[in-house]
């Protein structure tokens, strides 16, 4: 499998679907299903019964997971491409901007 190239806490661009050019932090990172949480993004309505946390019960908005291929880094405000450069101990995210390499971390 893979290393996720989107980090919990990075800013990211959503470059599919509904919300296509909406920004925001991610909040959450699921490395098994390839998704990522985007805060204020893919807001879905959530239909609860009353239970002892919402006693009110009703429906609740809440954001939805999106598949990591439909967001991008945001790096000095533009969309780029995340990669690796190093080796294991030495492993460096990067930023691929107008051809060159940046790191991120």
């Amino acid at each position: 499998m893979a290393t996720m190239k989107i980090k919990k806490g990075d800013l990211v661009q959503i470059i599919a679907g509904k919300d296509k050019g909406k920004e925001g932090k991610v909040i959450d990172v699921d490395t098994k299903n390839n998704t990522v949480t985007v805060e204020g993004c893919n807001i879905v309505h959530k239909h609860t019964k009353p239970n002892m946390q919402h006693q009110q019960g009703g429906i609740i908005d809440k954001e939805a997971p999106l598949d990591v291929s439909n967001v991008m880094y945001l790096y000095k405000g533009k969309t780029v491409r995340v990669g690796f450069t190093g080796e294991k101990k030495n492993k460096v995210r990067v930023a691929h901007v107008n051809g060159k390499l940046e790191t991120i971390d």
